[in-house]
């Protein structure tokens, strides 16, 4: 796989989550395990690492700091947006809604940094 692109998946928990029964966030956890299995198992997307900030932070998060930051190589800009399409397609509980509702992501997209040699 080519790994052009260097991924910074940031999770956010939105008031939603806060709001929900203990039954609806036990339901957006099921879909959010959902989600990062599927991320983990996509094509053209290699997991590197995963960091979630929530015994540190309380509440719901509207941006930075995140919740929660997934590191990947992709293949493609196109296999960024199908991992940010889980957000929009994975449902949560009955399925009346889907886990946008009570988890957002944003990206930051650059490239592996490499040392310059004579730093070595």
């Amino acid at each position: 796989m080519s790994k052009d692109l260097r991924v910074l998946f940031c999770i956010t928990v939105k008031q939603n989550f806060m709001d929900a029964t203990g039954d609806e966030q036990l339901d957006v956890w099921k879909a959010f395990s959902n989600m990062m299995k599927q991320m983990n198992e996509m094509d053209g997307l290699d997991m590197l690492g995963m960091l979630d900030d929530d015994r540190s932070m309380v509440g719901s998060s509207v941006g930075w700091p995140h919740t929660a930051y997934f590191m990947a190589d992709c293949e493609s800009y196109d296999t960024v947006v199908q991992a940010c399409d889980l957000f929009r397609t994975i449902p949560v509980g009955d399925g009346t809604y889907k886990l946008w509702k009570y988890c957002g992501v944003e990206t930051r997209i650059g490239r592996a940094l490499q040392p310059p040699q004579e730093a070595l």
